[in-house]
């Protein structure tokens, strides 16, 4: 039988967009309103705050991620190659713009590890370029008499613009110039995107990626971390390979290793880490994490303090942290187009990480977020504190895991730990001078634990799926070994390039039946199936299209052991010699002449069916050169007086075929090719003489 297809009414396409053009053009009080709403959505759900009821939960999860916040802002810093004042910026305008703008409830926006690397290796390329020197404890030369020139940064010796920055700006002036330029550029992609809808860019992110570049890049940072652990002098490698190089000059320049930064690493990465375990082992017993990080903050900052260890063992400290704020300005346009470039994988990763964040939040506690409204919010969270020297943020997993276990229930939460930070900021930032970097080393190292855990995982997802592995340790060892864009990119491009193998050489097979059925299976993968007397059942699993067309024809003769072009060319010769044998018996024949006989040992193929059926519940669609394969088998198999049946193809399928002119020209023939299962075709091939 043949089903009837509906009849869609032709959608005119010009007059909807007319019709959303003036819809989206037209400005009403109400339209304004919602406008307003939707920008703010803070502005929806502060007014039905049930204090009661979520106040407790707020304050204890803004409280808890304020304490962890400081210590980590301070230790990120190095991974940005800025001060940790910048970081403490970074930290609080994050958290009230996105308490402003953003529609998911737990997640925590502010300064995150992968983002401070990614903009603190474009920082250090920038201010080689420039001239300056990348050693941490470079000697000054001139200042700008401000509150840059209070680290005794360095400066070119030429007194010349560097892009659009006066030679007189130090070292870290121009750092900071580049990284609000970078986050500014960044920022602007981020609403671009949301403004053109382009959201989907995200779903080229599979999950192996992001694991592997994320893991990948935790390789990169640990090895940044390790000359502070040891306390050793080396220039920070730039470029491709940076973490080889890195390792080399670690090598050697061992000799030179501070033991009392050592001692104080080994010290502090052993309280950390047991710390760290046994909150994972009684998390269930405790009401908050313990603030681990702070408690060690305070106590070695304590011990350098009074135990001069700067002036008496060389160890170096974070230096002097200002209070207050400096005063706002605007990113260098001259710069923004030196970073242009290395805005955009900035912004996709931190687009990427808050949305995936924030959805698998929204879905664990049953509410919606609207994908394109964080877009938004992330990207003025890049915007705004641009103009309040701060740089790049995303959301971070393991801090949203501490806001959800602390009780968070809406972004409250993210205001008091703003609130948190701004008291650091105000009063407290001058109380960690004595710091030691190896400190915060320690800290930053401590906190790749989840990440780096990723390895005892890689039995298990080889196990699951072996590409997807694939994916993830090429993903991860570009991004290691070459750079963390380059691994991104190469993780993208490789995920594609074997969806596109996937496709193109795709499982195939012949179908048996199931006894006493009409349901038909793989005959490699099932037992006690039973063949079909002349029929053969072909099963493609991947869409027809120019890349894997002479597979689909490869594998269909390889598997009904029969080329129909090859036994047409077989009959073709055998009947040529049969009619030049003939002749030649007559002939002789005619003059009287005596003659053995001869027997022809080329014979037509014996085929053993008279009608092949081609499983299409697989083929999703079909391109010109998927429609002219089919033609093409068609007509091949029609002169061996075999008939090709067509089973389980879906509308566009069906559609494509039509147009194709594959059943004709009337589509008079229909019935008689295509079948909506495939016993219906095996029946019909039965009844066939």
């Amino acid at each position: 039988f043949l089903m009837e297809r509906k009849t869609h009414v032709k959608i005119n396409r010009k007059e909807v967009m007319l019709a959303k053009l003036r819809k989206t053009c037209s400005c009403t009080p109400q339209k304004l309103k919602n406008f307003v709403m939707d920008f703010f959505p803070v502005l929806r759900w502060l007014p039905k705050y049930q204090c009661k009821e979520y106040i407790w939960g707020d304050i204890m999860s803004g409280l808890v991620i304020g304490i962890i916040l400081v210590p980590q802002a301070i230790a990120y810093s190095l991974l940005a190659g800025l001060k940790p004042i910048y970081s403490l910026y970074t930290s609080f305008f994050a958290n009230i713009i996105y308490f402003l703008m953003g529609t998911s409830r737990h997640v925590s926006v502010g300064i995150f590890s992968l983002i401070s690397l990614m903009v603190g290796q474009v920082v250090d390329r920038e201010l080689l370029l420039a001239g300056f020197d990348l050693n941490d404890d470079a000697p000054p030369a001139l200042g700008d008499g401000s509150l840059q020139n209070d680290s005794l940064s360095n400066t070119t010796a030429f007194n010349l613009t560097i892009a659009g920055i006066n030679a007189e700006c130090g070292k870290e002036c121009y750092a900071i110039g580049i990284a609000t330029a970078l986050t500014f550029v960044a920022g602007v992609y981020q609403v671009l995107m949301g403004i053109f809808r382009l959201g989907f860019v995200s779903m080229y992110l599979s999950e192996s990626v992001l694991d592997g570049f994320a893991t990948g890049a935790s390789l990169t940072i640990l090895t940044a971390q390790v000359k502070y652990l040891i306390g050793i002098k080396i220039p920070r490698s730039q470029g491709h390979g940076m973490l080889v190089i890195t390792w080399i000059n670690i090598f050697r320049n061992i000799s030179q290793a501070n033991f009392c930064d050592v001692i104080t690493s080994a010290i502090c990465i052993v309280v950390l880490v047991t710390a760290k375990e046994l909150g994972d082992r009684y998390k269930h017993k405790l009401k908050f994490p313990l603030p681990t990080e702070l408690v060690v903050i305070v106590v070695a900052t304590l011990v350098s303090h009074y135990g001069k260890l700067n002036e008496v063992y060389a160890s170096s400290v974070s230096g002097a942290i200002p209070t207050g704020f400096i005063p706002p300005k605007v990113p260098q346009f001259n710069l923004m187009l030196r970073v242009a470039v290395d805005a955009l994988p900035l912004a996709i990763v931190s687009f990427v990480f808050t949305v995936s964040l924030s959805e698998m939040f929204a879905k664990k506690y049953a509410y919606t977020i609207q994908a394109n409204q964080e877009m938004f919010a992330v990207g003025f969270c890049n915007i705004i504190p641009s103009f309040f020297h701060s740089f790049a943020t995303s959301a971070a997993l393991a801090k949203t895991l501490v806001k959800t276990s602390t009780g968070c229930q809406t972004q409250v939460s993210g205001v008091i730990s703003a609130m948190v930070v701004l008291l650091v900021l105000l009063f407290l930032a001058p109380l960690f001078y004595s710091l030691q970097k190896c400190v915060l080393a320690c800290i930053i190292i401590v906190s790749l634990r989840g990440a780096l855990r990723k390895f005892k995982d890689v039995p298990a997802r080889y196990h699951v799926n072996k590409v997807d592995t694939l994916v993830w340790v090429v993903t991860m060892s570009a991004s290691a070994l070459v750079s963390t864009e380059i691994g991104l990119l190469v993780g993208i491009v490789f995920s594609m390039l074997c969806i596109v193998v996937r496709t193109q050489r795709p499982r195939t097979a012949l179908l048996g039946q199931i006894q006493d059925t009409g349901f038909y299976e793989d005959d490699l993968e099932y037992e006690n199936l039973s063949t079909v007397p002349k029929v053969k059942i072909f099963r493609f699993e991947a869409p027809l299209y120019y890349a894997n067309r002479n597979y689909f024809l490869k594998s269909l003769y390889r598997l009904t052991n029969l080329d129909p072009n090859v036994e047409a060319a077989r009959r073709k010769k055998y009947e040529k010699k049969e009619k030049q044998h003939l002749k030649k018996e007559n002939h002789r024949t005619a003059n009287g002449l005596s003659i053995r006989e001869t027997t022809l040992q080329l014979v037509p193929k014996k085929i053993d069916f008279q009608a092949l059926i081609v499983d299409c519940s697989s083929i999703s669609f079909l391109d010109t050169t998927g429609v002219n394969t089919l033609k093409e088998i068609l007509k091949d198999y029609k002169n061996l007086n075999i008939s090709v049946l067509l089973a389980c193809c879906n509308p566009s399928v069906i559609d494509s075929l039509k147009r194709g002119g594959y059943f004709g020209k009337d589509c008079g023939s229909m019935q008689e090719m295509l079948f909506y299962s495939i016993h219906n075709a095996v029946l019909f091939a039965r009844d066939q003489k």
